[in-house]
């Protein structure tokens, strides 16, 4: 029966699907579709109902129709004005048009009946009734939860449903009975899977309960809501008369006093203007409180603007340069362009206001120069937070047409400011981030760049605001995640990791008279030796900047103040002998040089975010089929120069000896100890060829020699970064000659006489003078 072809009037419908088990009318007009039904009800009254694609057609060809449509029984006919009849059927079975036998005087088509069909894999499960049953009562439950959510439902529908036990009967009953357009019911008319159609039923169930839940919620909020603006407007009103009985009119009092700020105000035309023309609106819109309430806040927030309130610099050179020296050990890189822009500014009396960028390292006095800096010039300080910040609108502001609008973060910096010429420090400019919201970076080049903030532009402000006069001062720890655009409008100084001896002076200048302030200790009470200080820094804390020194004395800080009160003591002197007794065991240790020379270990170089570190490359041969085992965590570009220093070596074979079928007969394993720390950066090239090489050769390597710098496959030393932590790391650990690229000689230049007293630095541009020194077997004096 299912595979036979069927001879049935068609009725092509416009924007409806009739789906199985589905009582629907609709009206015909069309004198095809007129005839069709007509000629159904002389015989079976069975009639194939078919959707066109396109609603417009009028006169439909075979191909304007979908293929697949739905066989129903014409249940009543009832006449309508206007030659229109109304038809009420009921669906019964999918069907598929195979062909129209004729088009006049009505739609004659050969349709074939569609069974419901599942996968191979799912046959098992329908032909158990236990599965059936199950997939029949969960969807029952479901529809049933449904129902009680959608009160529009027919009561006897859940009668039916409760009676149903077929899924395909129970499936298109509901399919049926879901608020669904046309063409989504025409999806499930097509779909003969069962299970298929089983879950895209119960999915649109669950979302249609979930839009009911969110309307039903929204309802009841806007209903709260309506009932409190009601009585707030009465009662506002009220409020209003009795005003008026008393004489009195605080809101037109308000205006007024908005008006004389106005003319007080020390702004451009423009913001006056935008002013007035606000107030004008605040007057008219006062029997409306939230409206009203709006432009009252817009109106504060322009007059707390320091539109062109200025204040006094302080222009004396002498004292600026005395207040940093006194707040900052080290840093003179920074001072001195202090106190350069500061001598321009004396000039000039005006001069281009840089935009400085510092950047370094956690904990090296980023934000307290930006501090002292503002102090040193009479500047009021603000500081804006930028880490994490991801929503454009924190910079340039919402617009007021946005429930709960306000001014971005600049404005009002400037507005606690109070002065148009405040310090403004933008922290962690480097963490900034985008999303869907707006390019938070592109609102900050309008900020940044000299040649265009003084008309910055704040969407809730509305009127353009004057930044050129605003020092601006940003701190990052790094420069990778700073666009290219936006790091070009600034200036950036580098603030590198302290020496331990820069450490120590700033522990015994800044830390410790803090840290005995802040515990509530005098120096006659606690004193903590040099030497104890310079054990601290090594081997208690592993950091760039004071941080965690200063937390250490902190430490100690506390732990005397309970001695004092416990044990009455009058004085407490921290030596290096007992500061276990007050910090405990000590926590790091730094790698010493190896005592003794060894084939196929050297030591490199590393910087890390908290300074300069030694890394031990370990590399071993053992007979195999050439490959390569790398271990150790390490990261992309580590792993490509590993690879560049094997191509390298294989390439200068021949002329050191080594057999040309070594590689092909040997692996090797290049490990770097510390296995759970990942590791990656370009400055170990040089460091795994020379542990390469001297594996494959047999020859030792040095161990007081320590060396940073990539490789090319041509055998050329790449320049680096970080050379002055990697120096003090090497420095640590003991190591005496460092090798170094030729093109960071440079960096040398500018370091002090502290960092490279007792290291041998010698420079190299390729990997044979590399060899030459770490293979030497001659010891250096």
């Amino acid at each position: 029966m299912e595979n036979e072809l069927m001879s049935l009037p068609m009725v092509a419908l416009r924007g409806l699907a009739v789906l199985p088990e589905q009582v629907t009318h609709f009206d015909v007009s069309r004198e095809k579709s007129v005839q069709a039904i007509t000629q159904a009800m002389k015989k079976d009254q069975k009639i194939f109902l078919v959707m066109q694609k396109e609603v417009e057609v009028e006169e439909p060809k075979e191909s304007d129709l979908y293929r697949i449509g739905c066989i129903a029984t014409v249940k009543q006919i009832v006449k309508l004005p206007g030659n229109m009849k109304r038809v009420l059927v009921s669906g019964e079975q999918r069907a598929g048009l195979s062909w129209i036998e004729s088009e006049e005087p009505y739609f004659q088509a050969a349709v074939k009946i569609l069974p419901d069909f599942c996968k191979p894999e799912d046959r098992e499960l329908l032909e158990n009734p236990i599965n059936e049953e199950g997939m029949v009562r969960g969807l029952r439950e479901l529809f049933r939860d449904y129902m009680s959510k959608n009160p529009k439902l027919a009561k006897e529908l859940a009668m039916m449903i409760e009676e149903i036990k077929s899924l395909r009967v129970m499936v298109d009953t509901i399919a049926a009975n879901l608020p669904m357009d046309y063409e989504d019911t025409q999806k499930v008319l097509e779909e003969q899977d069962i299970l298929q159609r089983y879950e895209d039923i119960s999915l649109r169930v669950v979302n249609e309960m979930r839009v009911l839940s969110v309307k039903e919620e929204l309802q009841k909020k806007v209903k709260e809501r309506v009932d409190k603006n009601q009585r707030e407007y009465i009662l506002r009103e009220e409020m209003k008369l009795i005003r008026e009985e008393l004489g009195e009119d605080t809101l037109q009092t308000d205006a007024e006093e908005f008006e004389q700020a106005v003319k007080d105000l020390d702004a451009s035309c423009e913001v006056k203007e935008k002013l007035a023309k606000e107030i004008k609106r605040f007057k008219s819109q006062m029997a409306s409180p939230a409206e009203s309430g709006v432009v009252r806040t817009y109106i504060e927030t322009m007059l707390e603007m320091p539109w062109n309130k200025k204040c006094e610099e302080n222009l004396d050179i002498k004292a600026a340069k005395e207040k940093l020296d006194e707040e900052h050990y080290g840093l003179e890189k920074v001072k001195d362009r202090i106190l350069e822009f500061l001598a321009v500014r004396i000039l000039t009396s005006k001069g281009q206001t840089p935009i400085l960028c510092l950047a370094g390292p956690p904990g090296t006095g980023k934000t307290s120069i930006a501090r002292s800096l503002a102090e040193a010039l009479g500047r009021p300080y603000v500081r804006i937070s930028l880490g994490g910040v991801r929503d454009e609108a924190e910079i340039r502001g919402h617009r007021k047409t946005y429930v709960g609008a306000m001014p971005g973060r600049i404005a009002t910096a400037l507005r606690n400011a109070k002065v148009k010429n405040p310090l403004m420090l933008l922290d962690e400019i480097d963490k900034v981030s985008n999303d869907y919201k707006g390019d938070t970076f592109s609102a900050l080049l309008e900020v940044l760049d000299s040649e265009q903030n003084d008309k910055f532009r704040d969407h809730y402000l509305e009127v353009p605001i004057d930044l050129s006069e605003v020092l601006f001062v940003t701190t990052a720890n790094t420069l990778q995640t700073i666009p290219r655009p936006l790091l070009d409008r600034m200036e950036v100084i580098e603030i590198n990791s302290y020496t331990e001896n820069e450490k120590i002076h700033i522990a015994q200048r800044h830390l410790i008279p803090k840290q005995l302030k802040s515990h509530g200790l005098s120096e006659e009470q606690l004193s903590i030796s040099k030497k104890a200080l310079q054990k601290i820094a090594t081997v208690y804390t592993r950091e760039a900047g004071v941080r965690q020194l200063e937390r250490k004395i902190g430490g100690i800080c506390r732990k005397s103040a309970r001695e004092i009160l416990e044990d009455n003591k009058k004085c407490i002197k921290v030596t290096e002998r007992n500061l276990e007794h007050y910090l405990g065991k000590e926590i790091y240790q730094f790698q010493k040089a190896n005592e003794q020379d060894e084939v196929g270990i050297v030591r490199g170089l590393a910087w890390t975010s908290v300074g300069g570190d030694t890394l031990q490359i370990e590399v071993n041969v053992m007979p195999g089929e050439g490959e390569i085992l790398l271990t150790g965590q390490l990261g992309d570009v580590m792993k490509e120069s590993a690879r560049a220093g094997i191509s390298y070596i294989r390439s200068v074979s021949k002329e050191h000896g080594i057999d040309e079928k070594f590689f092909k007969e040997h692996d090797i394993h290049i490990h770097i100890p510390e296995g759970a720390v990942p590791k990656d950066g370009p400055s170990a090239g040089i460091t795994m060829a020379t542990a390469i090489f001297s594996a494959a050769t047999g020859r030792k390597v040095r161990a007081d020699v320590a060396m940073t710098g990539e490789i090319t496959l041509r055998g050329r030393v790449l320049p680096i970064g970080g050379l002055k932590e990697k120096l003090l790391a090497a420095k640590n650990a003991g190591i005496r000659m460092i090798l170094i690229p030729k093109e960071n000689e440079r960096d040398i230049e500018e370091m002090s006489s502290e960092i490279t007293k007792g290291l041998k630095i010698v420079s190299v541009s390729h990997m044979d003078e590399v060899l030459d020194y770490a293979l030497s077997k001659e010891q250096e004096g």
